[in-house]
């Protein structure tokens, strides 16, 4: 049998070859050889994608429009909310948790490194989204349903949030992450897809009694505007998409999302272990893509 000092002194060798080939890696070298293959893999225009982004902003807007200015700000809630009901509870918050912006962020480490302008594409529509969508909250702060409605009248799931109502934050998110999905899709069945999953998770916000249809309408227009937008941009400014050191900054906040996704559910524990796995699965991949090849690339040419 291995005694205590021999096991020690093997571990103690394996830890020493691991150090002498991290610093024998060229780790930018590699990041930036697989950036520079991989943009060519996304194309910077992608046919019918901007249209069909503004075509879902323009139903959106009128959606959203027609619900304030023909029945109010509380439009069509208590009915869609009892209408979900009728559903299996749990659909609802593995649907609404794919709003929630750590889950936008840990999915992109899934192809960040291998489609780098798609993910530019992102990062720009996501602060564009960030910075109309928080604003118009703070500018509004509109009253929730669980501020509003006696607690009898609807059906709750998770958190009881009480202000910041518009836009809902959650739509948007689904709709920048999906909307630029939708912009880089070369087949209509996708877009269909994707725009059907994004509605879905809108109405999510309003299943689990957090936002009125209102406030959904608004996120998921605002949020496929954005993402035409940080398309558009990202058309023009393409640089950043292969600069290493931009690139993994975002990977970094990437990968410190998809860790909370390990300690924090958001408040919907029927959804916690899904959330988990996610970012597990995210860090993984992160390591995987990023770690793990140059290092092996390093150990071969040593």
């Amino acid at each position: 049998m291995m005694g205590n000092s021999e096991r020690a002194g093997r571990l103690s060798e394996a830890a020493s070859d691991l150090v002498v080939r991290i610093r024998r890696c060229d780790f930018r070298r590699a990041w930036g050889e697989r950036l520079t293959a991989g943009a060519v893999r996304t194309p910077l225009d992608a046919p019918g994608g901007d249209r069909w982004l503004l075509s879902w902003v323009l139903v959106g807007a009128i959606v959203g429009a027609s619900l304030f200015l023909v029945c109010g700000y509380h439009a069509g809630f208590l009915r869609l909310n009892a209408l979900a009901a009728e559903v299996p509870g749990w659909i609802w918050p593995y649907l609404t948790v794919l709003g929630d912006e750590r889950v936008a962020f840990a999915l992109t480490l899934f192809f960040s490194l291998r489609y780098p302008r798609l993910f530019w594409t992102l990062i720009l529509a996501a602060v564009i989204a960030i910075a109309m969508g928080r604003g118009l909250k703070l500018l509004f702060d509109a009253a929730r349903p669980p501020a509003v409605l006696a607690a009898d009248l609807f059906n709750l799931i998770g958190p009881s949030h009480q202000r910041a109502s518009f836009p809902s934050g959650h739509s948007l998110t689904a709709a920048v992450f999906l909307g630029v999905l939708i912009h880089q899709a070369r087949w209509v069945g996708w877009r269909a897809l994707l725009t059907l999953l994004a509605v879905l998770v809108g109405l999510s916000r309003v299943a689990v009694g957090v936002h009125w249809p209102v406030d959904v309408a608004a996120g998921l227009t605002i949020g496929a505007l954005a993402a035409w937008i940080g398309g558009r941009l990202a058309a023009r400014w393409p640089g950043p998409a292969t600069h290493v050191g931009v690139h993994m900054g975002f990977v970094l906040l990437a990968s410190l999302m998809a860790l909370g996704l390990i300690f924090d559910d958001g408040g919907y524990s029927e959804a916690a272990s899904a959330l988990r796995l996610l970012g597990l699965a995210a860090i993984g991949s992160a390591i995987g893509h990023y770690v793990l090849p140059p290092l092996k690339a390093a150990r071969l040419g040593g």
